[in-house]
């Protein structure tokens, strides 16, 4: 087999420099997320972990799936509550185990809207601030919503988005691109 000449080397790697630079840094995708038939828009193939979440005296399973992308970390995370109370305690309490975790940092806290997501426990969303590269670069972006299930249980969620991604649109792209039967 013959080596390829000095041309040769330089067509390929110039093949795959244009390649590479057809290659998307946000590789928009759905991914299921829980049973319920949520669909989440992550901008990568994610990984899948499960962990059990710390909510006041006890734990909670949590299935979660994310990836990074552009400089960000995109990840969801879900559970199952048995009814919208047990729902409505939880993601307070996962609010507020975030909220702690972001310690003194400035946020703004606002209500979010979200197509189908149940109105109780409320979607909500918090975005960190920041002026200087350094809070901008640490950015924390979340989620939190809720979806009513047949059998009356709940099924929980909590999006996040951390770092500042490449592109401005990615944080906006991947919260509302939530699928919610």
């Amino acid at each position: 087999m013959s080596t390829p000449s000095r041309s040769g080397r330089a067509m390929l790697v110039a093949a795959a420099a244009a390649l590479a630079a057809c290659s998307p840094t946000f590789n928009w995708r759905e991914v299921p997320i829980g049973d319920a038939g949520v669909i989440a828009l992550l901008p990568c193939k994610p990984e899948r972990a499960t962990r059990d979440l710390p909510i006041g005296a006890g734990s909670i399973p949590v299935e979660m799936a994310g990836c990074k992308a552009g400089g960000a970390t995109f990840a969801v995370a879900h559970a199952r509550a048995q009814s919208t109370e047990q729902a409505e305690n939880w993601l307070r309490a996962w609010h507020a185990a975030t909220r702690s975790q972001l310690g003194d940092v400035p946020v703004v806290e606002s209500p979010a809207v979200l197509a189908r997501a149940a109105s109780s426990p409320a979607p909500a969303r918090l975005d960190t601030q920041g002026a200087d590269a350094a809070a901008r670069a640490a950015a924390t972006h979340v989620l939190w919503f809720a979806h009513h299930r047949p059998d009356g249980s709940a099924s929980i969620y909590q999006a996040t988005v951390s770092g500042a991604p490449s592109s401005t649109e990615a944080v906006a792209t991947f919260f509302e691109g939530f699928h919610i039967p």
